[in-house]
């Protein structure tokens, strides 16, 4: 798989949890990081996402918000 997005993070899924019509997926990435991405349960089934799953975040951002 080639993209444009730079920011790929790869690391295992520790989570799936399905919503009304979008989930959660969290991939712990390298140093216990754990990334949540929400995505479409429709996305999940396609890509057969279970925990122990190898997976990659993308991240194709053109903002970063920061709160305190």
């Amino acid at each position: 798989m080639k993209l444009s997005a730079r920011n790929q993070i790869k690391g295992k899924v520790v989570a799936v949890t399905k919503g009304q019509t979008t989930g959660h997926v969290r991939i712990e990435a390298a140093g216990g990081v754990v990334i949540t991405a929400s995505i479409t349960n429709e996305a999940i089934d396609d890509l057969a996402l279970k925990v122990g799953d190898e997976a990659t975040a993308v991240i194709k951002a053109s903002d970063v918000m920061v709160g305190k």
